[in-house]
């Protein structure tokens, strides 16, 4: 690494690189496409930073105005936000300029700041369409693509965006192309995306990490909230990232918390920038205890002292399980993933187990439920949708939707192990 990148690594208080970092960075800094198989929390955005900013330093180019050299495309805006923090950090001695597009937010700032040239553009996928058509950048100068967390892009439908922006690009480039998992889907993706790439894989797929330790609580469902505030009784649950499957129940939930006198935040899609920004930075700092979230807001969450993650409800699919209990035990920390599962939650769980290849340890507690616990058949799943005749579609019905809760972003920079003192 050139000097000015060891001085700000430095700065950022780390010294060892870790194992992806050490595995993939030799062959970015040869130009090699990269194929990335890693969770969150392993250090992967230092992966891409760190090689960029060293080859742009060495072969300096005139930046035409409205192309920049890098672009980074991101799920959501708070990763694209992270990654922006680290070019800040890391390019903190070097003289380079980036910038971050997302929806939700005004245009003019973010046209403004694209007219005053940027080497570096860090962007969700609608947001970079929308002022690409209006004429407001071009991307005939990229020189390297950052295709980040693929695996959301693809849940969260932007797979038509991301092939719409592949055809934008130019033809010669540096791709490098980073996902959890690596799905029949993935595949085609980077097959389409990456030339000759060298494949780096620092973890088996779909497992979790071995530093937590997973707990599930049989309960029903109407006791769930009872069986919550129990276990935040419990000092030790400093800093919890608490999952619900929907927006709805993440504000019922947060709402719950805060009327029990528990500083507690939501974050999903319905919230604002502003605030989703505040929520995060109030969880950061130890101000919120409890911050609830749903699976596509929190996978922008990369906070390194998560104490406990607790599933609220169990997802239904089970690789959203990895990616929440991964927001725990990070950088050389322990961790505590709870698992509230009722009856017709049983069959995710056991989805969960095949796919982890675990068999989680079952949690006694003064609401235990037997019929939850024995759960088997269509008792394990849950009821199918009823037609609701009101509204003329299927659903579950029932309530108005509560208001609550915010939302934030933090600086990133878990690229590398702390120094141990």
């Amino acid at each position: 690494m050139i000097e000015p990148l060891l001085q700000a690594i430095s700065k950022e208080g780390y010294a060892v690189p870790t194992l992806i970092q050490e595995k993939a960075i030799p062959f970015v800094l040869e130009g090699k496409d990269i194929l990335g198989i890693a969770q969150t929390g392993t250090g992967k955005t230092a992966v891409f930073v760190l090689p960029i900013l060293q080859m742009m330093q060495q072969k300096p180019k005139f930046v035409c105005r409205a192309s920049p050299r890098v672009l980074v495309l991101a799920p959501t805006r708070e990763l694209a936000s992270q990654i922006g923090d680290s070019f800040a950090a890391y390019g903190r001695f070097l003289k380079f300029r980036h910038t971050v597009i997302f929806g939700g937010v005004g245009h003019f700032p973010q046209i403004k700041a694209l007219a005053s040239g940027v080497d570096i553009l860090i962007a969700t996928p609608g947001r970079l369409i929308d002022l690409f058509h209006q004429g407001k950048l071009k991307l005939k100068d990229v020189e390297f693509f950052v295709l980040d967390e693929a695996d959301r892009m693809l849940d969260m439908g932007f797979v038509h965006d991301v092939k719409k922006i592949i055809s934008m690009l130019p033809h010669k480039r540096q791709t490098m192309f980073f996902s959890a998992t690596f799905s029949k889907e993935i595949s085609e993706l980077a097959g389409r995306l990456l030339t000759n790439p060298v494949r780096v894989e620092v973890t088996p797929q779909a497992t979790t990490v071995e530093k937590t330790e997973q707990k599930v609580l049989f309960v029903d469902s109407y006791n769930k909230d009872k069986l919550l505030l129990s276990l935040l009784k419990h000092e030790h649950l400093k800093c919890v990232l608490l999952f619900t499957r929907t927006k709805h129940k993440a504000n019922k939930v947060a709402y719950v918390l805060t009327n029990h006198g528990i500083n507690c935040d939501a974050i999903h899609g319905n919230k604002s920038q502003s605030q989703r920004e505040l929520a995060l930075r109030n969880f950061k700092s130890g101000h919120t205890r409890v911050l609830v979230a749903t699976d596509i807001a929190a996978r922008g969450i990369d906070i390194d002292n998560i104490s406990h993650v607790i599933n609220y409800e169990i997802p239904n699919e089970p690789e959203n399980y990895v990616h929440r209990i991964g927001r725990t035990a990070r950088a050389g920390a322990s961790g505590t993933a709870y698992s509230l599962c009722a009856a017709e939650e049983v069959s995710f769980l056991r989805n969960i187990e095949r796919l982890t290849k675990t068999h989680i340890e079952v949690m006694n507690h003064e609401f235990h439920s037997d019929t939850a616990q024995n759960a088997t058949g269509d008792a394990s799943r849950p009821a199918p949708k009823q037609m609701n005749r009101q509204q003329g579609k299927f659903g579950h019905g029932g309530g108005q939707r509560g208001r609550f809760g915010g939302n934030g972003k933090r600086r990133s920079g878990g690229n590398w192990h702390k120094r141990r003192h």
